[in-house]
């Protein structure tokens, strides 16, 4: 990412509401919105918090992994890093006091913390492949640094019902798994024709849900329209109050298909004449060869690049953990080497680029002094935090991952701490969520089993098996693989068996006596019997939202459009923009007061009247009768008149809650 993500002025106004949290003048709620919005996470543990720095699309350079252990070493109280199954890089352990100085050490060598939590556009995953694998049609690192540009700090994106994630991959094979995203981008050769298949709605974790394909085939023009028509449609429809029932995912099963699609188009005809003159990033397309896709997550051995005499070297990072003293050897021995490109994987391991091939044996002398080697057959384990650091976690995933083999076939296993999935269980051939079941009287740890599953181009999401308890999970995997053998893939096996044969082969493993209580009571690595803590709930879903607050934002998002349709002549669509800005910041003051307006203009400044005497609804009454009555030579000034007001709506909720922060939401002053 060679264009500057970090704003120095954010972590002066998240250091100010810091300190206003301290000193009790905002309450514990509204300031979790804003530590989220700057990538700074609950955890288990009182008075110290992840901190989740976003690595779009996994690059990352020597200097910022550098950047990253003088966090660890200065702030944390753990001893490693933890890269995510989304390409991120959390440290855990910060004290909260201590985050604004943890981010400006990020700051220096570009890596922001923004929006890597709450209700935003999370880290953009791609291909670690990108730039170099002889099979895509286009390097997608151009059209993810565009689109990580486009949404970062963007209104539309700052205050959503949800989070919202996205991938790209450089060709069909879809190595980043545009399945299992909210909105998956794949490039695709189409009869000589060269763009992108857009998938949307799909999700992990509580109802797990294919992605559909919204867009067979678009050229590179429509991508970043496309793309946010479908953020906007996730903005205008999806539950603000069932948060359990807020990903897009669930707007494919409330409208079908078909309605979901139908609606999605309603969006993207407004973006599409919003955004007619923006600029967009464009690729060098190629057809790409048949050569072996390098795999779900990243190659797991070296791999030959497109150019010529050139490779990439993987790195396996146990469960996805690095030391300070690794992190700084491996900047050292890449700055040695001459090699500046350097990206984390969805399979929680890293990569190196552009290595020449003569370099190949000093590399792995090099690596192994640091303890770290390639990935090796059985390796191929990823897992999630779960009851080490996480709020929701319910067992000891990172206890039980390492004891775990995907034997001489290399079985993908994906252990998570929970239903939420952040392992990406359901996409591994053997994948475990850690839930608690009561027998004979007794919590019991147990794994939900998940088998079978592909992330990829042409796969599938894994099929629900039976739940292991945990004391049992290593003889359970242990029979699945013998009784694969090792003969053809794992994904065709387990369809090929059924669910009654995996079941039969389980069973015994499933039934708990009452004279084996004992055995199964204790997760890994714990000595006192199960139970699991009710921490108030997790992060995951972000804090509860002021109504007012997000009123603004999408107004600042319609504001943008607004402005858009104005300088390209459109008058009319600018209009109705500007009806939507008075009817969202209408809409909030009404309910600010306890009122509960409709859509309707009239009828949101007749309760305004009632509820917000005085200038500010007199205003208002007065702009929307000059705006339905206005020629298109007055809309300028009837513009800076609305702006005006907004700013002056502002002010008035500041004054009825002053813990608000719409600074960034409000039109500048004229």
């Amino acid at each position: 990412m060679n264009e500057v993500l970090t704003n120095s002025e954010e972590i002066d106004r998240f250091e100010s509401a810091l300190a206003g949290y301290f000193n009790l003048q905002i309450d514990a709620e509204r300031f979790t919105a804003i530590r989220l919005q700057q990538g700074v996470y609950g955890q288990r543990q009182d008075g110290v918090n992840m901190l989740r720095v976003k690595i779009p699309g996994g690059s990352i350079n020597p200097a910022q992994l550098e950047a990253i252990a003088d966090v660890l070493d200065i702030h944390s109280q753990n001893d490693t890093v933890h890269v995510t199954t989304r390409q991120d890089i959390q440290i855990h352990s910060v004290p909260l006091a201590e985050t604004p100085s943890a981010m400006r050490i990020l700051e220096k060598a570009n890596l922001t913390t923004r929006e890597a939590c709450g209700n935003t556009v999370r880290n953009i995953t791609a291909c670690p492949m990108a730039g170099v694998c002889s099979r895509e049609h286009v390097d997608v690192s151009v059209h993810l640094e565009g689109a990580v540009l486009h949404f970062l700090r963007n209104p539309l994106s700052q205050q959503m019902p949800r989070k919202f994630k996205i991938s790209l991959s450089g060709c069909e094979a879809d190595c980043a798994q545009a399945m299992i995203h909210d909105v998956g981008i794949v490039a695709v050769s189409d009869e000589g024709r060269f763009g992108f298949r857009v998938y949307a709605g799909g999700g992990l974790g509580h109802k797990p849900h294919e992605a559909i394909v919204v867009e067979p085939f678009i050229e590179e023009k429509e991508l970043l329209i496309v793309m946010e028509a479908l953020i906007s449609l996730h903005n205008r429809y999806s539950d603000r109050t069932k948060r359990a029932k807020s990903r897009i995912k669930f707007l494919v099963d409330r409208f079908g298909t078909e309605g979901f699609i139908e609606r999605y188009r309603e969006e993207l005809a407004v973006t599409r004449s919003a955004l007619a003159q923006h600029s967009y990033p464009e690729g060098s397309w190629k057809k790409g060869d048949a050569a072996e896709p390098c795999g779900q997550g990243a190659p797991r051995s070296i791999f030959r690049q497109r150019q010529e005499g050139l490779f990439v070297f993987p790195v396996r990072l146990p469960i996805g953990n690095l030391a300070s003293g690794q992190l700084r050897g491996i900047a050292r021995i890449a700055r040695r080497h001459g090699l500046e490109a350097l990206r984390t994987t969805q399979d929680q391991n890293l990569v190196i680029l552009n290595v020449p091939k003569e370099k190949i044996p000093a590399l792995r002398a090099e690596f192994s002094e640091l303890g770290l080697k390639e990935p090796a057959a059985g390796d191929n384990v990823t897992a999630c935090p779960g009851t080490t650091t996480c709020r929701l976690g319910i067992s000891s995933s990172m206890v039980l991952a390492p004891k775990l083999d995907g034997g001489k076939s290399d079985l993908r296993i994906r252990v998570s701490g929970c239903h939420n999935g952040c392992a990406q269980p359901e996409t591994g051939d053997i994948g475990l969520y850690g839930e608690g079941r009561r027998i004979h009287g007794k919590l019991v740890p147990h794994y939900q089993l998940y088998l079978g599953g592909n992330g990829m181009g042409e796969g599938a999401l894994a099929i629900k098996g039976p739940s292991i308890p945990s004391a049992r999970i290593e003889e359970a995997i242990s029979r699945l693989k013998g009784a694969h053998g090792g003969n053809g893939s794992f994904f065709d096996w387990v369809r090929n068996s059924g669910q009654h044969v995996i079941n039969e082969l389980l069973s015994d493993l499933v039934e708990v006596k009452s004279d084996e209580i004992l055995a199964v009571l204790h997760d890994h690595g714990e000595s006192r019997e199960f139970k699991v803590l009710q921490l108030g709930g997790g992060e995951c879903a972000g804090a509860s939202q002021v109504r007012i607050g997000s009123s603004f934002f999408e107004a600042a998002h319609e504001r943008r459009y607004r402005d858009a349709l104005f300088m390209q002549r459109k008058y009319g669509e600018a209009a109705k923009c500007a009806e939507s800005i008075l009817t969202l910041i209408g809409q909030g003051l009404v309910h600010l007061h306890g009122g509960n307006a409709g859509d309707a203009l009239a009828e949101i400044s007749e309760q305004m009247k009632s509820l917000v005497p005085g200038k500010l609804s007199e205003l208002f009454e007065d702009i929307v009768r000059r705006l339905q009555d206005s020629e298109t030579d007055s809309l300028s000034g009837l513009f800076k008149l609305l702006d005006a007001w907004t700013r002056e709506a502002a002010e008035y909720c500041l004054q009825h809650d002053g813990q608000l922060d719409l600074s960034e939401a409000l039109p500048r002053a004229a």
